[in-house]
């Protein structure tokens, strides 16, 4: 995917200070990860060395980290009842790479039979359901949650 985007300003401007505030001013809102900070920018017209030279500075400065974004909003989405499969998309469209997102996914691994009750029992209740049709509603909310089909049908047990 390309970002690149001709900049507003003439090439005889060194167009950094200006990228360099609204870099963080964006930060200052919330954890972005590299590939939204980029994408952010450009879409306000910088072009993309100076882009590239501002987010360097940034994570040399520990102000952009794509670890802690990744660390940071699996927990945040976690404890709101998404699953793997959806954070994991979500991530992706923050441009994290997949061996970063296994690396924060993965201590989960053993959480989301847990998690995906809880996500169940705060949106049903406990009890199990009760025909096809509200299994069926059932598994399609957790499965929009994030959650695998086959974990889903372990914890419904639906038995014709």
């Amino acid at each position: 995917m390309s970002l690149r985007i001709q900049a507003e300003q003439p090439f005889d401007r060194e167009p950094t200070p200006e990228v360099e505030r609204l870099a963080l001013k964006l930060l200052a809102t919330r954890e972005h990860s590299r590939f939204e900070l980029a994408r952010k920018l450009a879409e306000r017209g910088f072009d993309h060395l100076p882009i590239a030279g501002v987010l360097d500075r940034l994570e040399g400065a520990g102000l952009v980290d794509d670890a802690r974004v990744a660390e940071q909003y699996i927990r945040e989405r976690v404890g709101k009842g998404f699953g793997p499969l959806r954070i994991r998309g979500e991530l992706r469209q923050k441009g994290l790479a997949d061996d970063l997102i296994d690396r924060y996914l993965d201590p989960w691994r053993d959480e989301w039979p847990v998690r995906l009750a809880q996500a169940h029992e705060r949106h049903f209740g406990s009890d199990p359901p009760g025909d096809r049709a509200e299994f069926g509603r059932r598994a399609r909310f957790l499965e929009q949650r994030g959650f695998t089909a086959d974990s889903i049908r372990r914890f419904l047990r639906w038995d014709d």
